[in-house]
């Protein structure tokens, strides 16, 4: 099967959604995976906003199957403090009250529900937060009352806007990531058991965020058949070598010394076949998303070649026949 080729939009935030369209649009790219961030989604536009984005899409022969709300997500559940003001609407950040500012990023998700209804796409991509990240090293000594409390967090926080999400017909994809509630695949299956398995509740797949911490991505697919709702296409460089820590040492992305580092799709280690294969196996048709994060290379060339690439590997149909059917006389 041939799955829609898209780009997110969120590392191209910084240039006007019209420039960015056409060149993903003279890439060959299907469409566009639009982040709630820079003037590339606003989930308070009007009515008329919306047709209006949808002119311009449709102007470049560009479709979207999805928004992405992560960083108002990942204030939900979070730890609040200074860097979050960084990357938080004006109105979201208010005064900077940690209770507030998770109070009024669960109100923003759920207008961000309303907004990808009146859009007419499906899925919401994005963050959650967590209590908790920050404790996944048990020392000191970490009762498990006080994991239960964080994912007892996560279902109080998000039921009601997963309910909301439910309510307009769109799914929330979880991109499970670290510093989330949902960062592997034990806990990705206890977070869908603390909200009692929600049907608006499921993941966006990202290979990236799981071969470096030594999970097998398809694996991941196969453990999920029901709850992926989207695909981002990412690749990542594992470079542990004796040296370089797999915690990543406090050095900012693009520091030679890290452990791994995210490249463009094709130039890293996921086996983006295994991959294909995987989603193959659970009938996942919808888009393939790239996200570009790599710091080595230009963008415009990374999202260039990753279509090639993507394209390349996504002509693997499952066969619908054993390899040695034409042994069989009955056949």
């Amino acid at each position: 099967m041939t799955r829609p080729m898209t780009m997110f939009t969120g590392q191209w935030a910084d240039l006007p959604l019209d420039e960015v369209a056409k060149f993903i649009a003279d890439c060959g790219y299907d469409g566009l995976e639009l982040a709630c961030w820079g003037n590339h989604f606003d989930v308070h536009a009007t009515e008329s906003g919306l047709k209006a984005k949808w002119k311009l899409l449709r102007g470049y022969n560009l479709d979207c199957f999805s928004i992405s709300n992560h960083l108002v997500g990942q204030a939900v559940c979070d730890e609040i403090d200074e860097r979050h003001k960084s990357i938080l609407p004006e109105a979201v950040w208010g005064d900077g009250d940690p209770e507030g500012v998770r109070q009024r990023a669960a109100e923003e998700m759920k207008q961000t529900a309303r907004a990808a209804a009146a859009f007419g796409v499906p899925v919401v991509n994005g963050f959650t937060g967590s209590s908790i990240w920050g404790k996944f090293y048990f020392f000191p000594p970490t009762p498990e009352h006080v994991i239960e409390d964080g994912f007892q967090d996560f279902q109080n926080r998000w039921l009601p806007i997963l309910d909301e999400f439910e309510k307009n017909e769109v799914k929330f994809a979880l991109e499970v990531h670290p510093a989330e509630i949902a960062y592997d695949i034990a806990t990705a299956q206890r977070a869908l058991e603390a909200i009692d398995f929600h049907p608006a509740f499921g993941f966006n797949f990202d290979p990236s965020h799981l071969l470096w911490q030594g999970i097998d991505p398809a694996i991941f697919i196969d453990s999920f058949p029901d709850h992926i709702f989207h695909v981002h296409a990412k690749d990542v460089a594992v470079r542990t070598d004796g040296q370089r820590s797999i915690l990543g040492s406090h050095l900012p992305f693009g520091d030679n010394r890290r452990g791994w580092e995210f490249r463009s799709v094709g130039r890293g280690d996921v086996d983006f076949d295994d991959i294909i294969r995987a989603l193959n196996r659970i009938g996942y048709d919808g888009p393939l998303s790239v996200e570009w994060e790599d710091e080595g290379m230009d963008r415009r060339q990374g999202a260039m070649e990753s279509l090639d690439y993507l394209q390349s590997m996504d002509v693997v149909p499952p066969s619908g026949a054993a390899f040695d059917a034409a042994f069989s006389e009955q056949t």
